[in-house]
């Protein structure tokens, strides 16, 4: 059940932004073999003063951060997977690997309440 928040710098317009998502989804759901139904993904454009990527960077406004909260208990290769398959898919929209940037948190399941307000740990 992640929650995904993809953060951007530049607007890429609705129609790539749409993209940009479903990417980052279908890596996920590949990596971590989940349902349709089991993430959350939003997709955030910051103004450009407000977001200083990597001064680096080729292409500083295509830096793009990706935060995802998921449960515990997924193994290191599932993991190194899932940033190949979101590099992969995102540099086929435009967006160098290099210039993608993702952070994996796991939540144990006692602090992630859902379903209406329960403790995951009390449902499954």
């Amino acid at each position: 059940m992640p929650s995904v928040v993809i953060e951007v710098r530049k607007n890429h317009g609705q129609a790539l932004e749409s993209e940009i998502i479903k990417a980052v989804y279908q890596a996920i759901e590949s990596a971590f073999n989940i349902s349709p139904s089991d993430s959350t993904i939003r997709l955030i454009v910051h103004e450009p003063h407000r977001y200083q990527p990597d001064p680096d960077l080729d292409q500083g406004e295509l830096h793009t951060h990706i935060s995802i909260d998921t449960f515990v208990g997924r193994s290191i290769e599932m993991k190194r997977e899932l940033y190949q398959n979101i590099v992969t898919n995102l540099e086929v929209l435009g967006i160098p690997k290099n210039h993608v940037e993702i952070l994996l948190r796991e939540v144990q399941y006692e602090n992630w309440g859902i379903r209406g307000g329960q403790a995951a740990c009390d449902l499954i």
